[in-house]
């Protein structure tokens, strides 16, 4: 057989073969060979390399063969099927991810006093992506810009005369595009001022508007009048005096809400509404991450322009000429506000289906005590609006710094925010008063810990960081025009340069010795340059905290529960539910040192050891929590452990975005 087909056979097989010479009344195999009904039964007990496919069928149909291959065939269907089914279960049970205007403050720039790269004296976009690595130092990823657009400056770029185009004074469109593409290298976001409410009078649409060219003429909200007749009613603008200005050109008056060269346009119109869509469009192509929509109550004014009623009805109507004479009933936040404001959230959804590039959108309204007029910006539950606007109500902190008042105005937003919302934080910008001037430099130390440890974004108005002061400006040197109106009202004093270092104009020119508002006398002392090296400082602990707050779940994400308050001191905890570690925050807001008693809180162990504090020689402090000291103006980070929760016997006291439970068995978070 050495020569036959089946010569690779190996010799432990028996198959009874019969020669070739010899005729085969049986059957053949597929080589050829015949094979013998009578021969002797197949006998080999293991399968052997090259077998014939007769040979393999008599070893597959066998039992010790047939049975494992079944029974691992099953089980890669139910592992498969298992880990589908885990994903799934997984992915249902899993929280939503933070997005990025979730993880870090929001930092303000103010363009025009952040950083000079030309030597004019005025911030701009080469200054700006000169210092992005400040904001990698400081763990920042969004930054919102002031505005850059072509603009005739009369309110430092809020008055536009074209959103599609870049002001000389700041730089050019390419230079934007560097600064963006730099900034997303870098991991970092850019948030824009959107301003629909009002163009400049130098605008394209004003000027064909006013001389009634047919398809722009309804572009703005104009009544009839005359040069020497009453105005249309007795609105007031926000800078003071008449909201309405005749225009020669047209033969009638304008609205404008703030400055004479700031025209209101007609949201009307459709023409308007796509217009400004347009707009967004330009941008968003651009790749810019968010926009900051400016001035959004006053969008929409009453079509009927009754006379608003006065808050004082004996007051003389023609002494009638601040804004805070009249209840503005009929020119902020009018019945279709929301619908605005929901087509332009459509519009920026489509450009977030990209992963990773959601389209951040915040609102600015001042409503004062009608906290529930800001409330409906975040939209309903069928329809998204913005992330969140803007809380403004801390910028009243400076006027009783105590525990109580403090507490009063976080819960204020806390518990009138609609459930599962995101809270915002602001204590200044670039038209309130800096927190260090108004509340005073012993408590910036607590206030930031406040910022970067309560639940939700807080907003960092550049120099806070450093702590840096509202300056003080002669009548000669005002630029702001509301100042020019009225002296007391300037918002220049917040706005002065950016202090770098301790060089020449505090390092914001270092080319010439210009500078478009004064630079604070303190530069030398406070400028981030001398905080760096200096452990302790203001700049090092809000770096700190940052830095704590995007490390750990309870900061990130946890429960917020109030558990003390009085004269001096605001105390809260951040917990997670299944995590083994919380902490627990104390700020004396007072003016003197105080002692607080936590012994009532049986969730707190007895022993509690200071992780940070904004007085550095009692960090790593063990306290007992009965009595826990804290000086003016002093804020402690205790971090400790255990697993018994605050918040499930306090509810009423506890406020929580999405709830989520922290698995430590495999380390992930999950719907609870």
């Amino acid at each position: 057989l050495s020569n036959s087909p089946v010569s690779h056979i190996p010799h432990m097989a028996l198959i009874c073969v019969r020669a070739r010479t010899e005729p085969c009344v049986s059957s053949r195999d597929s080589t050829g060979v015949c094979l013998d009904s009578d021969a002797v039964e197949y006998t080999q007990i293991k399968p052997f390399a090259g077998m014939p496919k007769e040979v393999l069928l008599l070893y597959s149909s066998q039992a010790r063969y047939r049975v494992p291959r079944e029974i691992l065939f099953w089980l890669t269907v139910a592992c498969t099927l298992a880990l589908v089914a885990l994903s799934i279960t997984v992915i249902a049970l899993s929280p939503r991810c933070l997005s990025w205007w979730q993880v870090s403050p929001v930092y303000q720039v103010y363009l025009r006093s952040f950083k000079d790269s030309d030597g004019d004296g005025v911030g701009d976009l080469q200054g700006l992506q000169e210092q992005l690595h400040h904001f990698q130092y400081l763990n920042i990823k969004s930054v919102w810009i002031t505005p850059f657009y072509r603009s005739p400056m009369r309110d430092f770029g809020y008055d536009v005369e074209d959103f599609k185009a870049i002001d000389p004074l700041f730089g050019t469109m390419h230079n934007f595009e560097e600064l963006l593409a730099e900034m997303h290298s870098k991991g970092l976001k850019l948030i824009m001022d959107f301003i629909p409410n009002h163009t400049s009078d130098k605008h394209r649409w004003f000027n064909l508007s006013r001389t009634r060219d047919e398809h722009y003429k309804d572009y703005y909200v104009w009544a009839d009048c005359n040069a020497t007749a009453p105005k249309p009613n007795n609105w007031v603008s926000v800078f003071g005096n008449s909201s309405w200005t005749y225009d020669e050109v047209r033969g009638q008056c304008y609205l404008h809400q703030f400055l004479k060269e700031q025209p209101d346009l007609n949201f009307r119109n459709p023409h308007v509404r796509k217009e400004m869509i347009d707009i967004l469009h330009f941008w968003l192509g651009k790749g810019v991450d968010g926009f900051r929509m400016d001035a959004v109550k006053h969008l929409l004014e009453a079509t009927h322009l009754r006379d608003e009623p006065q808050v004082d009805p004996n007051k003389p109507p023609d002494s009638v000429t601040s804004e805070w004479d009249l209840h503005h009933d009929y020119t902020t936040s009018q019945l279709g506000l929301h619908d605005l404001l929901r087509e332009w959230r459509a519009e920026m959804d489509k450009f977030s289906r990209e992963p990773g590039r959601y389209r951040f959108m915040v609102t600015e309204s001042y409503d004062y005590h009608e906290v529930d007029k800001t409330m409906m910006y975040y939209g309903t539950t069928l329809v998204k609006e913005s992330d969140f606007p803007f809380n403004f109500y801390l910028l009243d902190l400076p006027q009783n710094t105590s525990g109580l008042w403090v507490q009063h105005l976080v819960h204020l937003w806390m518990s009138n925010m609609p459930r599962g919302q995101w809270p915002n934080w602001v204590v200044g910008n670039h038209d309130k008063p800096r927190i260090t001037s108004s509340a005073g430099r012993r408590y910036i130390h607590v206030i930031n810990m406040l910022l970067l440890t309560l639940q939700g974004t807080a907003t960092t108005y550049y120099g806070e960081e450093i702590g840096m002061e509202n300056i003080n400006v002669t009548q000669s040197q005002i630029q702001d025009p509301a100042g020019k109106y009225n002296a007391s009202a300037s918002r220049d004093p917040q706005r002065s340069p950016m202090q770098w270092s301790g060089d020449m104009n505090a390092g914001f020119n270092n080319k010439t010795n210009i500078t478009w508002l004064p630079v604070h006398p303190d530069y030398s002392r406070v400028n981030v340059e001398a905080q760096k090296k200096e452990e302790g400082s203001l700049l090092a602990q809000y770096r700190f905290l940052n830095t704590l707050r995007q490390s750990e779940l309870p900061l990130q994400r946890g429960w917020f529960c109030f558990v003390h308050a009085d004269i001096n001191v605001f105390s809260y905890l951040r917990e997670l539910d299944g995590l083994d570690r919380a902490f627990l925050i104390v700020l004396n807001f007072g003016k003197e040192s105080a002692v607080t008693d936590l012994s009532t809180v049986s969730e707190l162990p007895d022993q509690l050891m200071v992780l940070m504090s904004t007085d550095r020689e009692n960090d790593g402090k063990v306290l007992h929590k009965s009595r826990i000291l804290t000086a003016a103006g002093e804020g402690l980070v205790i971090q400790y452990s255990t697993y018994t929760r605050f918040n499930p016997s306090h509810p009423m006291q506890c406020y929580v975005s999405e709830k989520a439970c922290y698995l430590a068995a495999i380390d992930i978070l999950y719907k609870c």
